[in-house]
């Protein structure tokens, strides 16, 4: 059995910038339908740490970088959607935590000091009060600065739900290897196949590509070389146990953070602290092992104060896909590049989603390309599954 859908667009990939834009475009009146060969929000999207940004992190060497200038409106209009009252309604997405935070052991703290006081960083920025220091902190071992950012930390899981919740009936599941046929056309028409399902042919006048490293594949199927894309890699650690709530950067001497913790509770009380930062930059070599014999020593460097000998850990490798940049650079911005009835996206952060929904509704615009109102649906097609996040997948902790 062969159905045959036609629609205005065709959105590949179910991570952060493929949910936003598929909503954005429903909220624009465009029929729209999201391919997904895992799960919802899998890879980068539910590895990622929750955390939108507002590029204070990237201004560590004690300048506002091309980055920390490209972010700095992120956290407000994600704000805006939180309560309600923004372009997406993400009301019912849970809030980890409000601020995240900035601490400096005692040798950096007086350089800190004197930057965070500019006026450049003095509306992102507030310095604490011992009695204000969140719970980890609260120890006479600790002798740095702690710092405040109105920036919040999302539950990744959640801001997924809410994302898909709209938007049920317009997602495809298919399989990139063996499920996907291109025919005629610009763009062409595609043709998916299922064992149970059958064939599903789709015919859009826009294909978007935002499936992250998946965009390599599928432009490679377009049969096209560019975009070229870039990986940085990334070696996670996980360690759960009894501990405090913590959202937080360490600061270094360069412009990363020494580390960068998020927390997000389990059912029997404990939490796990997902670690990342420059600890997971250099720990692209290591062995799992070995990583997670640094995570130790690192967090017992910092937080020497924390009982924390009866941590279980586990490592995670992530690769985060972006456009290639000159000498493997990290880019500052959003990328989008529409060509021949193509766009292809990465949002580089998890913060810049709005940015790149907002790219590619002003490109359809310059092309002319309204809304047909269309809206096919393809009859008991199977549809991805909500993916989970690493630490729920973890079969064996050390």
């Amino acid at each position: 059995m062969t159905q045959e859908i036609q629609t205005d667009v065709i959105v590949f990939g179910g991570g952060i910038a493929g949910l936003w834009l598929l909503n954005r475009l429903h909220n624009a009146g465009y029929s729209a339908h999201l391919l997904e060969a895992n799960g919802l929000g899998g890879v980068q999207t539910l590895a990622s740490q929750g955390i939108i940004h507002g590029g204070t992190k990237y201004a560590l060497t004690g300048r506002l970088s091309g980055a920390a200038r490209a972010i700095g409106a992120m956290p407000g209009l994600w704000r805006d959607c939180l309560h309600g009252k923004g372009e997406i309604d993400l009301s019912g997405v849970r809030v980890l935590s409000q601020h995240q935070y900035l601490w400096s052991t005692g040798g950096l703290a007086s350089d800190v000091a004197g930057f965070f006081a500019n006026h450049a960083m003095r509306s992102r920025v507030s310095e604490l009060s011992e009695n204000e220091y969140p719970t980890a902190f609260d120890d006479p071992g600790f002798s740095g600065r702690v710092y405040r950012l109105d920036e919040p930390v999302l539950d990744t899981g959640s801001l997924v739900r809410e994302l898909a919740a709209p938007c049920l009936k317009h997602f495809l599941r298919y399989d990139p290897a063996t499920g996907l046929r291109l025919l005629e056309g610009t763009p062409p028409m595609l043709q998916l196949s299922d064992p149970q399902a059958g064939r599903l042919r789709l015919k859009a006048r826009l294909l978007v590509l935002t499936a992250g490293a998946g965009n390599q594949r599928l432009i490679a199927t377009l049969g096209r070389v560019r975009p070229a894309m870039q990986r940085r890699p990334l070696h996670m650690l996980m360690a759960r146990g009894k501990l405090p709530p913590l959202y937080a950067h360490c600061l270094g001497a360069g412009t990363n953070p020494r580390i960068t913790v998020t927390s997000h509770p389990l059912e029997n009380g404990e939490w796990v602290w997902y670690l990342g930062g420059q600890i997971a930059e250099n720990g692209v070599g290591r062995a799992n092992s070995e990583q997670v014999k640094a995570g130790r020593r690192e967090l017992q460097d910092l937080l020497p104060w924390l009982d924390l000998q009866d941590l279980r850990w586990a490592g995670l490798r992530v690769d985060r896909a972006e456009p290639k940049q000159p000498r493997g650079r990290r880019p500052d911005k959003p990328y989008m590049e529409l060509r021949d009835g193509v766009a292809v996206a990465w949002p580089t952060k998890l913060a810049f989603a709005p940015a790149v929904a907002d790219q590619l509704l002003e490109s359809l615009e310059k092309s002319e390309i309204r809304p047909s109102g269309s809206p096919g649906e393809a009859a008991d097609w199977p549809s991805p599954e909500l993916a989970r996040h690493p630490w729920r997948e973890v079969r064996e902790w050390s």
